[in-house]
């Protein structure tokens, strides 16, 4: 399965801007930092690595909320 790399724009809706995609790891971790370090990336953007079977199962990953794990910061 390919790793998939996006933009992700939160405002004013969230929008999602498929960016690459790599079948190795070590590759998409490189292009996805490299984009993160980048001085054009809009505000409010970020930019998200998801490893998936194909583009519609990515981006319905990318569009999931994830509840946070018990015991993280602020549960003290």
């Amino acid at each position: 399965m390919p790793y998939f790399i996006y933009r992700v724009h939160a405002f004013p809706v969230l929008r999602l801007e498929l960016v690459g995609r790599d079948d190795v790891f070590r590759t998409a971790s490189a292009r996805t930092k490299e984009l993160r370090a980048s001085p054009d990336l809009p505000q409010g953007c970020t930019v998200r690595m998801v490893f998936a079977g194909n583009e519609l199962e990515a981006e319905d990953l990318l569009n999931q909320k994830r509840e946070t794990a018990p015991g993280v910061v602020g549960d003290e």
